[in-house]
This record gives structure tokens, C-alpha cells and sequence, in this order.
């Protein structure tokens, strides 16, 4: 068949620039391109051709970032071209506008979060995009389950299919293409010798590693030689700094352990940290549909941690390859579950060589493209009058309404983002209040101990090559604060 893959408008593929979804496509081509003639749609990016053709797979780059304006630049080159069958990714928005540009391809969706809720599709148009597509993919039983109970209809089209991570790149910081980049890392950010706990992900308030932060003093007390490393931005690759973020490091610069904050870290070089560190946890606060870096720290040997959230516990096989905290909000439940972990190295042992396991025979990139081609195969088979047609009027209504609604969401979007911005600054002041109280106490204390954050070593590497360039220092040995 001739198949176009429509991605979402805010990443690249390649994942140049991160992305799960992005990195979803890239993953799963190798394994499909000897099958089907395959096109991918996606947004542009300065860094890359707007069209080019690479082992088989051709690659069309169009204007997007704004979702309007890329589903204009979709539907015309949709217009303009002929494909049997069209699989979009996360946007059940763009199924109507392209079942009008192709009225004779076959469609088939996957969701990777909750876009089928009622403030970003109306009931209406959702309830058409299902009666339009062929089948609906969903990366975990979560997703698929919230779909079918706003939805009931949606039930006999949905298809959970894990996500997979490629256990050749992703390797246990032991394995002997590893070992030399582990103890490099360590030595480089002073964490030789330490049990070294992982976080990655953005840093946002619904990912929660503020909670992480505030459950480790409790953890510093009755576990020796911890340290953290925490990997993410506040978008992907933009390192900006916003409130949460300045929050994240003020907490971090209370510790009495060494934490190393990259920044951004770009995709082929995130499996170096994985390799580096000893223990994973997810602090996700919201139903997030199942977060890819578990996949990752499966293959890498590392035992997880990870949060009663969405599709997260769909992996973690308790007491097998992790465990999952139940009540998240709460920093007392990290401490506990860490503290199970840390206390029994043999078990985070087997753990991590049982999620190791896991992902060499289950979670593979050939696996997930296999069962997508039988849903490829799947709709092909299907006869028009199994997919339910749609007026074209109809559609044009539900769009119209669908920009009128927008409109409204805009400006009430406007208010929650001022209200958040109050919160964190809130926070943001709580945490520096906490700062300074630590700091009184830590001068009254031992006087081996540094002045600052004693014997704390906070480093922060996402400014390194700003640094190099201006060709001074920020490096205060002794302070607490290691800019490097």
C-alpha cells in the first residue's frame, strides 16, 4: 500500500529535537518500510531538508508549531497527492479535514494522551473521527480505556499496542560498551562511589520532581552516599528557565547530596545517563497515558520507581522490575518505596536485570511494528461500507463550531496560565524561605561541614557551553554550587 504517516505539529522526525511520538515513528520505520510504499508528513524545522528521501522512507516537512496552520499545510498536500492509506498520529482533529482532502483512503489513528477529551474535541466531531476511522492504536490500556467509556462505539475499533526501546542503544551501565562512559560521567559530575537515583523527564509541575526533591532528606538520613541527576527541560530542547524550573533548583540547592540538573540532553545521548545511574523514578503527578522512559530504564537494567498514574504501572511488574507508589502527591510515599530499594541491593539487582529481560524479548521496536501492520492490514480489508461515511457539510459545520470553541479556550487558557504563574512563584518563595532556614542551621553544625550547603555539591550543566564561550568560570569549590 501507499501510506502516509501524519505526525503532530510540534516536533521533527527525526526526534532531532526530542519527542516521544517523534521518536515512536523513527522507531518503528526500519521494521515497516519493506512492506509499504511510506510517506511521513511532519512539521518543519531549519535543521532539516523539507523534503528528502532517506533508506526508503520519504519525508515531507511542512509549517506547523500552531495546530491550525499546520492542518491548512496538511490538507493541501493531501489534496494534491494519493495514498491508500492515512495513520495519524494524537490528532483526531486532523480526521475529518483529511477525510474530506482523501474521501477514498482508508484512516487509522493513534492516541498517545487524552485528545479525545471534551476540552480539546467537541462530542460531536469525536463522535464522527471514530465513525470515520478504520481503527484507533493506543499506547496503553489507560488511554484506550478513557477513549471507551467517553465513547462506547470506540470500543471494537481500539487496539492497545505497547511501546517499544531499542536494547541495543539502551544498555546496563555494567555492559562492556558502557562501562568506560558510566565511570566517565561520574567522575566528570563527582558522583564516584555514590548510589546515583534518576529522574528525566520535563520539568513541569504535573511531572512532579519536586516531590523526589523533598522526599530526600528524609532518604539522606538513613541512606548514605545517595545522589541525584535530574535530565529534562522546561520544553523538550528549550532550556528556558521559568518558575517551576527556578523552583526545581532552588530545592535542589538545599540538598547535602551532590545533584547534577543537564538541561536538555539531546535523544542519541540520554542513553549515557541511563547507563550512569543506579535506581529510576517517575514522579508523574497526572494521568499521564505511560511515559516512555520507563521502556528506556527497563533497558538499561535500572530498577523503577514509578507513580499509580495512567498506563505507568502497565509495565512494572510489582516486586519484578519495579514499584509503584500509590499515593504521589505525597513525599513520604517516595521515601518508603526508595527506601525498600535502596535497603536490598540485591533486589534492585534483580529488578534491573528483570526489566532488562523485559525489554530484549517484549518491548521492541520490531514488535510494535508488527502488530501495527496488522492493523494496517486490518482497514485495508475492510469494505467502504464498514467505515461509516460523513456529509461534507457535516464536517464543514462541526468545523466552523470547532473554531468558535477555540476561541473560548484561548482566553480561558490565558486565566489558568496567570493563576499558575501565581503558584509558582508562591512556591518559588516557600522554597527559598526553606533554603535560608537550612543555611542558618548548617552554620551552627559541624565544622567539617561546608558553610554554604556544606558538604552539598549542586551542579548544573545545561549552561556548560554558554560558559566555555565566555571564557570564564562560575566553578566555586567549596560553596555548594558547581556550575560546570
Amino acid at each position: 500500500m501507499k501510506i502516509l504517516m501524519v505526525c503532530t505539529e510540534k516536533l521533527p522526525v527525526p526526534p532531532i529535537l526530542g519527542g516521544a511520538i517523534q521518536t515512536y515513528i523513527s522507531s518503528i520505520l526500519p521494521h515497516l518500510r519493506s512492506f509499504h510504499d511510506i510517506t511521513v508528513l511532519g512539521v518543519n524545522d531549519p535543521s532539516l531538508p523539507d523534503e528528502e528521501t532517506i533508506e526508503g522512507i520519504r519525508y515531507v516537512r511542512i509549517p506547523g508549531k500552531v495546530f491550525e496552520i499546520y492542518r491548512e499545510h496538511v490538507v493541501r498536500y493531501i489534496e494534491s497527492h494519493s495514498f491508500d492509506l492515512i495513520h495519524i498520529f494524537n490528532r483526531p482533529r486532523l480526521v475529518l479535514p483529511i477525510r474530506q482532502a482523501a474521501p477514498q483512503a482508508k484512516l487509522t489513528l493513534s492516541m498517545h494522551n487524552d485528545m479525545f477529551d471534551a476540552e480539546k474535541i467537541e462530542p460531536e466531531e469525536a463522535n464522527e473521527v471514530i465513525a470515520t476511522v478504520s481503527g484507533i492504536v493506543t499506547i496503553s490500556n489507560y488511554v484506550g480505556n478513557v477513549i471507551r467509556e467517553l465513547y462506547p462505539q470506540a470500543a471494537p475499533k481500539l487496539r492497545t499496542i505497547y511501546s517499544g526501546v531499542d536494547a541495543q542503544r539502551f544498555l546496563p551501565g555494567m555492559h562492556q560498551k558502557m562501562q568506560k562512559i558510566r565511570n566517565e560521567l561520574r567522575k566528570a559530575h563527582g558522583l564516584e562511589n555514590k548510589t546515583v537515583i534518576l529522574f528525566a523527564g520535563r520539568l513541569s509541575r504535573n511531572k512532579g520532581v519536586d516531590k523526589l526533591l523533598e522526599a530526600l532528606p528524609a532518604l539522606v538520613k538513613k541512606h548514605k552516599d545517595l545522589a541525584l541527576v535530574i535530565i529534562g527541560s522546561k520544553w523538550f530542547s528549550e532550556n528556558k528557565v521559568n518558575d517551576y524550573v527556578a523552583y526545581v533548583r532552588a530545592l535542589a540547592g538545599t540538598l547535602s547530596i551532590p545533584v547534577v540538573t543537564t538541561g536538555f540532553v539531546a535523544p542519541d545521548e540520554i542513553q549515557n545517563w541511563f547507563a550512569a545511574t543506579d535506581l529510576f523514578v517517575c514522579t508523574s503527578q497526572w494521568q499521564e497515558p505511560l511515559a516512555r522512559v520507563h521502556y528506556e530504564a527497563m533497558a538499561a537494567g535500572l530498577p523503577i520507581v514509578t507513580t499509580a498514574r495512567g498506563g505507568n504501572p502497565e509495565v512494572i511488574f510489582a516486586n519484578e522490575n519495579g514499584l509503584v507508589v500509590e499515593n504521589p502527591e505525597d513525599p513520604n510515599d517516595f521515601v518508603a518505596a526508595i527506601s525498600q530499594l535502596l535497603s536490598d541491593k540485591a533486589r534492585m539487582k534483580k529488578m534491573g536485570e528483570k526489566g532488562r529481560g523485559l525489554a530484549v524479548s517484549l518491548y521492541t521496536w520490531e514488535r510494535v511494528a508488527s502488530e501495527l501492520l496488522e492493523v494496517w492490514e486490518q482497514a485495508d480489508a475492510l469494505t467502504d461500507d464498514e467505515v461509516e461515511p460523513m456529509e461534507a457539510a457535516q464536517t464543514e459545520a462541526i468545523l466552523e463550531q470547532e473554531e468558535t470553541n477555540q476561541q473560548v479556550d484561548e482566553k480561558q487558557a490565558k486565566k489558568e496560565k496567570k493563576k499558575e504563574k501565581k503558584e509558582e512563584k508562591q512556591a518559588k518563595k516557600t522554597a527559598k524561605e526553606k533554603e535560608s532556614t537550612q543555611q542558618h542551621e548548617e552554620k551552627t553544625a559541624k565544622q567539617k561541614r561546608q558553610p554554604f550547603i556544606l558538604s552539598s555539591s549542586y551542579t548544573d550543566t545545561s549552561d556548560s557551553k554558554k560558559k566555555k564561550k565566555g571564557g570564564s568560570s562560575d566553578r566555586k569549590t567549596g560553596s555548594g554550587f558547581i556550575i560546570s
